[in-house]
C-alpha cells in the first residue's frame, strides 16, 4: 500500500494500479522497454491490473512479458467497461493511469488518475479527467518511487 497525505485533499490509501496498455504501456502493441521492471519493483505496494481493449491483438504476449492477466473490454462503450473494474476493485483504494478517449471514466472514478503523453497522443477526455499529466509512463511510475512528487503537484 502506498499511503498519501495530500494537504487540501482527502488522504489516499492506494492498494490498486489500474494500467491501460496500448499507448500507455506499449505503442503499436510492443511493450516499451523497462516497462516490466518498473512495474515489478511496485509490486510489493500495489496490486498491479492490466486493462485493453487489445486494440493489436497482442495482449497474451505483453501478459506473458508482464506475468499478469490483462482484463479485457469489449468493443462498445469501453470507458464505462474500464470505469466498472475500478470501481469492483474499490475506486478509493486505486491508482489508474491511462491515456486515451476510452480511459477517461477509469480516471476520473480512481482515487489519483494520471495521464501520460505518448507517442499515440492523449485524448482530452483522458486529460480533463486526470488529477496529473506526465510526459510519459516512466515518468508516471516514478510518481510510486518518489510520492513526494505527487504531494508536491497535488496539494492545495
Amino acid at each position: 500500500m502506498i499511503e498519501l497525505d495530500i494537504p487540501g485533499r482527502a488522504q489516499l490509501q492506494l492498494r490498486h494500479l489500474v494500467l491501460d496498455v496500448n499507448g500507455t504501456l506499449a505503442v503499436d502493441g510492443v511493450l516499451l522497454d523497462s516497462v516490466a521492471k518498473r512495474l515489478s519493483s511496485l509490486r510489493d505496494r500495489l496490486e498491479v491490473h492490466l486493462v485493453t481493449a487489445d486494440t493489436h491483438g497482442l495482449q497474451a504476449v505483453i501478459d506473458r512479458q508482464l506475468d499478469l492477466q490483462a482484463v479485457r473490454v469489449g468493443p462498445g462503450n469501453e470507458s464505462a467497461q474500464k470505469m466498472d473494474f475500478v470501481q469492483r476493485l474499490g475506486a478509493d483504494a486505486v491508482a489508474a493511469i491511462g491515456q486515451g478517449a476510452n480511459d477517461a471514466g477509469m480516471l476520473q472514478t480512481a482515487a489519483l488518475g494520471i495521464c501520460v503523453l505518448s507517442p499515440e497522443g492523449a485524448a482530452v477526455e483522458a486529460l480533463l479527467a486526470a488529477d496529473l499529466v506526465t510526459p510519459d509512463i516512466f515518468a508516471a511510475l516514478d510518481l510510486f518511487e518518489k510520492p513526494l512528487r505527487m504531494i508536491a503537484s497535488l496539494r492545495k
